[in-house]
């Protein structure tokens, strides 16, 4: 959420951005919307003063005849209070409506473009797979070396169902052990955090109002979240954060549970789309400045790359146009890794900064050293996100004899072996 009054003094900047993300919002509306707002939140406070100062009079006046008359004067005050406060009311949910709905300005560098498709390479990494032999995709790999089972998936858990086995829930566990030392080696603090949300911690983290139809409902009115973003960001909602703790730094493991909704007919075999996963999460909260935002937004990109260059992963960094920034993002950076059966890069994780947009919404503030409370800054990015990465390796390290080459990397969690046969 932006600060009603950097909208009123941005009204031009934040509509382009708006149109730049190519999000339909009619800003001279909800300034005027404010303004209303405003008036009738004074005559309110000004009638209210008026019966208090009335109520002093009456209390210390001793005429009666005179108190019967100020009793009748602030009945009829106070009906018109009322209804003011019912007309206030409306126009309060009508404008935090509008507010929720006004989406972050865009970094100047985030190019032009409507969807993913227009999305700008900025770097490519590793040299793709050649092969003297026919490749097969994951989905046939899975299966001749029983890593998974999709057929007993679907009987269980519906469409897009699976079940990792043997070596393939083995090399879930190898991602997950990988990425985790490496990021708290970095300094990142560990943490398994819920799935299971209330509409808040969406509402919070931008998720809502907009992406409900991709989140699972349960018939309590909770969500299951899509990333763990949303309960790690939630952890501080509310709170005061000592500057000196700034940057708060974490790695958080949770499920994740997506309806990929409009995908039908998209990735509909294998474990690249599906409804559940398990992903480990980045999560960095820090001071109110630009340049220390934009700064660890490419720290925590490169984190992500240092690991896949390590797993020696032919890959790409794209940044993203502004049709394909979600509401609260200022910028995006994904990082796509080749799939050799799709003969084209896919992405696997998504960088993102968001200035104080997540943080007002959730009240996360912090001291400055003027004594000023302030929005801390968010940012996030995926470190592991399993299918999709399983799904790359074992195609990018099959073997003629049908076997997966592990990455050397990953040999110590598995037993220090060097295939999958």
């Amino acid at each position: 959420m932006l600060d009603i009054k950097f909208i009123r003094e941005n009204k031009d900047i934040v509509q382009a951005g708006a149109k730049k993300k190519h999000v339909i919002i009619d800003i001279e509306k909800l300034v005027a919307l404010d303004d209303e707002r405003l008036k009738i939140l004074k005559e309110v406070e000004d009638l209210r003063a008026e019966v208090n100062k009335v109520s002093n009079d009456i209390s210390r006046n001793q005429d009666s005849a005179l108190k019967v008359q100020l009793i009748e004067e602030m009945r009829v005050v106070k009906e018109d209070i009322k209804k003011k406060e019912e007309k206030l009311k409306a126009t309060m949910e009508e404008w935090q409506k509008l507010m929720l709905q006004v989406p972050n300005v865009p970094d100047i560098s985030v190019p032009e473009g409507e969807s993913d498709e227009e999305n700008v390479e900025v770097r490519v990494w590793g040299e793709k797979p050649v092969f003297n032999f026919t490749p097969k995709d994951h989905i046939a790999l899975l299966e001749s070396l029983d890593l998974a089972d999709f057929e007993r998936g679907a009987k269980v858990s519906g469409f897009r169902g699976y079940f990792m086995k043997n070596d393939g829930a083995l090399l879930f566990f190898a991602l997950w052990q990988y990425f985790l030392d490496y990021f708290v080696a970095q300094g990142y603090t560990p943490m398994i955090v819920p799935s299971l949300v209330r509409k808040e911690a969406l509402m919070g983290t931008g998720y809502i109002p907009g992406g409900e139809e991709d989140l699972y409902r349960t018939q309590d009115g909770d969500y299951l979240a899509g990333t763990a973003e949303v309960a790690t960001m939630s952890y501080f909602s509310g709170e005061i954060l000592a500057k000196e703790s700034l940057p708060k730094k974490i790695i958080a493991f949770s499920p994740c549970f997506r309806r990929e909704a409009g995908a039908h007919g998209k990735d509909v075999k294998g474990i690249i789309r599906v409804h559940e996963f398990f992903k480990l999460e980045q999560v960095l909260i820090c001071e109110a400045k630009h340049e220390i935002s934009a700064k660890s937004h490419e720290e925590i990109t490169s984190h992500v790359e240092n690991l896949i260059q390590e797993l020696k992963l032919p890959y790409r960094i794209v940044s993203n146009c502004g049709g394909d920034l979600g509401l609260g993002q200022v910028k995006k950076y994904d990082l796509e890794v080749w799939i050799p059966s799709q003969n084209k890069y896919r992405e696997t994780h998504s960088a993102s900064y968001f200035h104080d947009f997540q943080t007002r919404r959730l009240n996360i503030r912090y001291k400055d050293e003027d004594g000023k409370l302030k929005y801390t800054h968010s940012l996030n990015n995926t470190a592991v996100a399993t299918s999709r990465l399983p799904a790359a390796i074992l195609e990018n390290y099959q073997q003629a004899d049908g076997s997966i080459k592990i990455p050397e990397v990953l040999r110590k969690y598995m037993g220090g072996r060097e295939f999958i046969k």
